[in-house]
């Protein structure tokens, strides 16, 4: 069987990381048909706009994508490619898993969590404008069937994956009317899953108790705004953007990211480390139901990072990119030691 994936390899380090998430999945023995498709800067530079519309067809034809990092150039007229991909592809679901790794030294340990933000609307939605010269209003844009399928999804995935809390995170006590309505739906989905226990937290007590103790936590729910500030908060806990993957998923189509940056500074120098990249395509193989070979990756890297010798310089090593991905190949479990 081949797997049909649409592949953004961005621009910055985008290629590189890219790359060698191409180098670890293919080492599975897993067979891929890779589209590869511009956007961002590359295809700005081509005279085209950065999201174009044959990137757009190639994913809704493949359903899947993983997408490297991808710069949005700075001036008037360029969209936001993530944006444009959520837009365009309905993609109302942004899913950042968060785990703790061994040999990794953070001040928490055995932190397992996953974030769920609404990815369509609340203040990202963009609806703001000037009313007099000196005062702009912004609209925090809140729907009840926005918020219905993002919490029905979160507890969907919770039960999948055998978690059993759910924490809803608002500010109801300020917002009445729009974290009203997200927490009402919330609560409506969570009648239907009796067996799984759900919590209600403002933003800024969920802030300091994940800054306390993360563990107390295992599924977060969230809009737009709160959820884009907790996930990146829920990353630096457990070591930086470097080691976490994200995904963007709707009814239809989904797109595999790493969600740092594209490092202008050290692209083309094989000093980028791949392993966000690595994780997220492991993710899109739990996706699309190849779960054995997805654990053999998440094994492997767990496996070189509490090793400790081959680490990029983000990790506090010295190796490149290259080699922390030969690393990583070379560390993957067989596929009977991983059914063992």
């Amino acid at each position: 069987m081949h797997y049909p994936i649409t592949l953004l390899p961005g621009d910055g380090i985008g290629p590189e990381v890219s790359q060698a998430a191409v180098a670890v999945l293919e080492a599975t023995g897993l067979e891929f048909r890779w589209d590869q498709q511009d956007a961002g800067l590359v295809a700005v530079e081509k005279g085209l706009p950065t999201l174009p519309a044959p990137a757009l067809e190639s994913i809704r034809n493949n359903r899947v994508a993983l997408k490297a990092p991808i710069t949005t150039p700075v001036g008037k007229g360029f969209s936001s490619v993530n944006v444009g991909l959520r837009k365009a592809l309905s993609l109302y679901v942004s899913l950042r898993p968060v785990r703790s790794w061994p040999g990794l030294e953070t001040r928490h340990r055995d932190v397992d969590l996953i974030v769920f933000r609404e990815n369509t609307e609340g203040l990202y939605a963009g609806r703001e404008h000037e009313i007099v010269p000196g005062v702009v209003e912004a609209l925090k844009i809140v729907t009840r069937e926005a918020s219905l399928r993002i919490a029905q999804y979160a507890y969907d995935y919770a039960r999948w994956t055998g978690r059993h809390k759910v924490t809803v995170i608002h500010k109801r006590a300020v917002m009445r009317l729009s974290d009203g309505l997200f927490l009402d739906c919330c609560r409506e989905v969570a009648r239907k899953y009796p067996f799984i226990e759900t919590e209600e937290m403002p933003i800024d007590q969920v802030a300091m108790n994940l800054v306390l103790d993360p563990t107390r936590f295992q599924v977060l729910l969230t809009d737009n705004l709160f959820g884009d500030i907790l996930s990146d908060l829920c990353s630096g806990l457990v070591g930086g953007l470097g080691i976490v993957p994200g995904a963007n998923i709707g009814d239809e189509c989904a797109v595999f990211e790493a969600v740092h940056g594209s490092a202008p500074d050290i692209a083309g120098r094989n000093k980028a480390n791949p392993v966000a990249l690595i994780l997220s395509a492991a993710l899109m193989l739990h996706h699309v139901g190849a779960h054995q070979e997805a654990n053999r990756i998440e094994t492997a890297v767990a496996r070189v990072l509490a090793e400790g010798r081959v680490r990029t310089g983000d990790l506090g090593g010295k190796a490149s990119t290259t080699e922390m991905t030969q690393a990583i190949i070379d560390a993957l479990p067989s596929p009977v030691e991983t059914l063992s």
